[in-house]
């Protein structure tokens, strides 16, 4: 690490780049405009078809005109010289394009640049020859990060194919997923020694950033003028794309495998220490479970302390683990930023393939305060359950990366930063237990990492018990600190213990928060939640209303209305 502060992170070393390119103010007003031009764009897709070729253009004004489309939809992005540079050849080489049309050239060029650059990683000249053990590990991971990445980019561009304009959703979260993994790589190499190995790898993805942030853009916009059309109008639209329905991330057969007991469900692995199972390790297990699989795949591990690292892998789909309860089956391992090994690479747990479920598990990383970043669990897998769970460690337990993700009646413990990521991810009926850290740390709750002001992402605390862990006694415990400029937190309904600081929340650097930030407290209880002394920042929101807040519950912001139901996890859809 280069520089490690008391808290064992390094500061936001693109605050100030960022921030620069914002031009808020200025870009308010072209927004505005610019939704006109798109709505009259879309409305032209929905009711111009017919009248358009009896007034047919020379190709010359066509040519124009898509330009023209162009520029208007690319000031909606925040990297519009990238988005009009990177879209313009494709202006003379279609004919009435419509905005899904442009939007899938987007996330094409988008794919087109994240391959090249990831091709580089290995082939240029400044990644041959690594010396250093943590740039090696950086480009070990970078490799990991950006399949991933690729792999989402190719996910959006499928479902813009078949149903655009039936699947924002889905689009959103994998696109801000595919933004998130590029942006880890880019993090992962801070901790290198060579500082021009550390810009070279920012340097390497620029372009795929933006253009990833671009089609991000591009959607999100293109969701928000659908929108305004209203139901008959999204109809309409949804002509042009063959639009299905949205698949369940759970089918109805989850719905016993979560009521019932573990022994009484019908498994496809039985791990047992003892030998009274088909496997004594999970890893065994997991590695005979099939391949892609669209049906629901089970693995129950009874009681005892498995000391392995497990890895879901992305290709292992719909694996759920059911152990014996979350303080009798437990996975553990201690792998740690200070021991060498780079936080993405550090959790006990790690899950990565689609669908995953796991009930009644213990994840531990036993690494202590002292070797700083060691994940207990980390999950990048969209559409993945934690039920009745426990998640315990100090920096960093708890990594929620990317994704939908869900936890209900969990137990997360811990220091620094200890449930942090960029996913879309909701605790409900949780137990939150900062525990004493290290002599000259704070505790920080959470550390939330949007990058994109256009990501869905953001930690919605709902329904939660936030209380100590042991004697806190003089050591000061917030709610959280932002990570990135555009960080997302909600604490809603929750019971926040005394020990929690008046201020509430820490500044990652200097004094204050960014005021691109979005925190807010809604209807907590418990003598930790008076707000009376509360930072006084800009993106601290301490006074609004149901409807806004509600946009964080379950139901709207990980669309659980779609699946839970059918999965029987007990749940809270709204406020």
């Amino acid at each position: 690490m280069a520089s490690l502060n008391p808290w064992g992170k390094l500061d936001e070393i693109q605050h100030d780049r960022l921030m620069a390119r914002r031009k808020t103010m200025k870009r308010i007003a072209i927004i505005a405009i610019s939704s006109i031009v798109l709505v009259s764009i879309i409305i032209g897709a929905v009711v111009g078809g017919a009248s358009h070729n009896k007034n047919k253009a020379s190709r010359d004004d066509n040519g124009s005109s898509i330009a023209s489309s162009i520029k208007a939809v690319c000031s909606l992005t925040l990297y519009p010289d990238s988005c009009i540079s990177s879209l313009s050849p494709y202006a003379a080489k279609g004919n009435n394009l419509k905005p899904q049309d442009i939007y899938k050239m987007s996330v094409l060029v988008a794919l087109n640049e994240l391959s090249g650059a990831s091709d580089k990683f290995f082939q240029s000249e400044a990644f041959k020859n690594i010396n250093d053990p943590a740039a090696a590990k950086a480009l070990e991971s970078c490799h990991e990060l950006l399949s991933l990445a690729l792999d989402h980019l190719n996910d959006t561009l499928s479902v813009a194919e078949n149903s655009l304009f039936d699947g924002f959703d889905d689009i959103r979260t994998w696109l801000s997923s595919a933004g998130t993994y590029q942006q880890t790589c880019i993090d992962s190499f801070k901790n290198v020694t060579s500082i021009a190995l550390s810009k070279a790898a920012g340097q390497n993805l620029k372009n795929s950033t933006e253009y990833t942030s671009n089609s991000l853009a591009l959607v999100t916009s293109l969701e928000q003028s659908v929108s305004s059309l209203g139901a008959i109008g999204r109809r309409r639209l949804m002509e042009f794309s063959g639009g299905d329905e949205y698949p369940s991330w759970l089918s109805s057969n989850d719905r016993k495998l979560l009521q019932k007991s573990a022994p009484k469900i019908k498994v496809n692995a039985v791990v047992a220490k003892d030998g009274s199972g088909k496997y004594k390790s999970i890893k065994a297990a997991l590695k005979a479970a099939p391949e892609k699989s669209k049906k629901r795949y089970v693995i129950y591990v009874k009681q005892g302390i498995y000391k392995e690292n497990v890895r879901i892998e992305k290709t292992k789909w719909n694996i759920m683990i059911i152990g014996d309860g979350k303080d009798a089956t437990i996975v553990s391992g201690n792998r740690n930023f200070i021991d060498g090994t780079p936080t993405f690479k550090s959790a006990t747990f790690a899950v990565f393939g689609k669908g995953f479920m796991a009930r009644d598990m213990g994840f531990v990383n036993t690494a202590g305060a002292a070797k700083h970043q060691a994940v207990a669990l980390m999950s990048t897998a969209d559409e993945s359950v934690f039920y009745r769970c426990k998640m315990d460690a100090f920096q960093d337990t708890l990594y929620s990366h990317s994704n939908r993700q869900f936890y209900r009646d969990c137990d997360v413990y811990g220091t620094v930063d200890f449930i942090f990521g960029n996913s879309a991810v909701v605790l409900q009926n949780c137990n939150i237990f900062p525990r004493k850290p290290m002599t000259g740390q704070q505790n920080t709750i959470t550390a939330q990492g949007k990058v994109d002001p256009n990501q869905n992402t953001g930690i919605s605390i709902q329904n939660c018990t936030v209380k100590p862990w042991g004697n806190l006694t003089g050591i000061n415990t917030f709610l959280g600190r932002p990570w990135k400029n555009y960080s997302t937190t909600v604490f809603m309904q929750s019971n926040l213990g005394a020990f929690i600081h008046p201020t509430g929340w820490m500044p990652w650097v200097g004094t204050t928060a960014p005021n691109t930030i979005f925190y807010a407290e809604y209807k907590n209880v418990g003598p930790g939640a008076n707000t009376n002394n509360r930072v006084n920042w800009r993106g601290l929101k301490l006074r609004l209303t149901s409807k806004i807040v509600s946009k964080f519950t379950v139901k709207p912001f990980i669309q659980g209305d779609k699946w839970l139901p059918a999965a029987a996890v007990p749940f809270k859809a709204g406020l």
